[in-house]
């Protein structure tokens, strides 16, 4: 089914998401949001209308924070939106517009867009270390969304292995639930906290409320009782008899090697943007050092290289919930004024408050890259840990071949890393930083993989029921 040609098709119901189709609302702009999850929210606010309809109490341990997501999807109402809509194709700009490609309901559909708007926001940097595989280990955020999703959350022992806000917002949770939490296990490497120290003013002015809810986070996790290891590395998922993970061993701050018995591990280094999309449409990305990943160039609109297409949200470099929104605003109006429906004075005008809150939340992130790097061994996985998810690919068998390959495609042909389903989406980010480590060069010189359609697994009958129309 091909779809009538939209003004603005957004692809991603989150903070950026919504807030952008708020603003086009207000702007008269004709949009439609598709989304892949079952219902609006994002990653962030995930099922946040169903857990405040029906789930009240839980509001209680998942905050405030959490709740404000709804008041997002009520602002986003009145356009359009499609549930569980998986994009898999962006056609190149023809006429002005383009095509935009997706399966919903086991059928492919089809819309043309005069201006398009990616907001599928971050993923979890994928933490290659041994036994990650091992049933039973996950991600701290894996760990939330079933917490937000279902009131799910893992039996027995829990140990958070990992760095930044995202363990600290998942332990106060978990606590504030009376759910346990066996131990805390902190990789934030040594010294990080005097490296942030004069940034700390600005980040004070710049986002004041953010940064007083993250101190309250580290208070709650003093006050939690909950064991908690500072500096480790060396991190290594035990298995037992039945194949599931049943420890996990450590090399401690004093390097003494220590184990911890764990039923369920969660794992977590940060979050790094999801690139498919963008890399599809063939805009330019750039390597950002201080969060060590990919991120596509924009312009302050959130346009990037690749015309009439835009980034909002955390898909477009990392800042954040209340950054997201405030681009998803700037988004949708960089979008208006590209197609021709709101003058630039206009546009100046409105979106004076949202490059001030972006402005705000940007020095909050400095200061966060400066107390939460990735740790180094993330590029530097040992040879039995696996890289490469779905074609099971050691970081062994990968050093083999890294010193002899130009980059991640050649590498691919090798060693089949990112040949999966996921296309490299778990693995590249790994896959490049260990061939530039064996060049002695950037990420940046060696890239990343290159991404073709259809960028999710579609079936034969979802290609055959786009071949039986004619385009409208």
């Amino acid at each position: 089914m091909t779809e009538a040609v939209r003004d603005l098709v957004i692809i991603g119901a989150g903070p950026a998401g919504l807030a952008a189709a708020a603003e086009a609302r207000d702007l008269e702009l004709d949009g439609l949001i598709l989304d892949e999850q079952p219902e609006p929210g994002g990653q962030i606010y995930r099922s946040v209308c169903r857990v405040v309809e029906r789930r009240p109490a839980d509001l209680r341990f998942l905050g405030t924070d959490y709740a404000r997501g709804a008041a997002l999807v009520a602002a986003a109402r009145g356009v359009e939106r499609r549930q569980g809509a998986t994009v898999w194709q962006i056609g190149p700009v023809a006429g002005g517009v383009r095509e935009v490609v997706w399966s919903e309901s086991g059928q492919a559909r089809r819309v043309r867009a005069r201006a398009l708007l990616i907001a599928t926001g971050a993923m979890e940097r994928p933490v290659p270390i041994p036994g990650w595989t091992l049933p039973g280990v996950t991600t701290v955020g894996a760990v939330q969304v079933a917490l937000k999703q279902a009131a799910v959350y893992p039996r027995g022992r829990l140990v958070i292995v990992g760095s930044g806000p995202l363990p600290l917002l998942l332990a106060a949770q978990l606590v504030a639930a009376r759910i346990p939490v066996a131990a805390i296990l902190d990789t934030t490497p040594p010294g990080r906290l005097t490296a942030g120290m004069a940034l700390l003013p600005a980040a004070a002015l710049g986002a004041p409320d953010t940064l007083r809810k993250g101190l309250a986070l580290l208070r709650a996790r003093e006050r939690s009782g909950v064991p908690v290891w500072r500096h480790v590395r060396e991190v290594r998922a035990e298995a037992g008899l039945h194949g599931s993970v049943t420890a996990v061993r450590f090399r401690s701050a004093s390097g003494d090697e220590e184990r911890i018995e764990a039923d369920a591990v969660a794992l977590h280094e940060g979050v790094v943007p999801n690139p498919q999309l963008t890399r599809l449409v063939g805009a330019d990305h750039r390597w950002h050092d201080a969060q060590r990943c990919f991120h596509p160039v924009t312009d302050s609109w959130g346009e990037t290289t690749a015309a009439g297409v835009f980034v909002a949200g955390d898909g477009g470099g990392i800042l954040g919930a209340r950054a997201a929104e405030a681009s998803g605003r700037l988004a949708a109006l960089g979008a208006a004024g590209r197609i021709g429906r709101l003058g630039e004075s206009a546009r100046e005008f409105k979106a004076t408050p949202w490059l001030a809150r972006r402005r705000g939340e940007r020095s909050l992130r400095r200061l966060l890259d400066a107390l939460y790097p990735a740790p180094d061994w993330i590029a530097a996985p040992e040879d039995d840990a696996i890289v490469c998810r779905c074609e099971e690919v050691t970081a062994g068998a990968l050093r083999a071949v890294a010193g002899n390959a130009a980059g991640p495609n050649q590498a691919k042909a090798y060693a089949r890393c990112g040949m999966g389903p996921c296309q490299g989406r778990m693995c590249g980010l790994t896959v490049s930083e260990m061939i530039a480590h064996a060049h002695g060069v950037s990420p940046a010189d060696v890239g990343y993989f290159r991404i073709r359609a259809p960028i999710k697994p579609v079936t034969v009958d979802e290609l055959a029921s786009l071949s039986d129309e004619s385009a409208a």
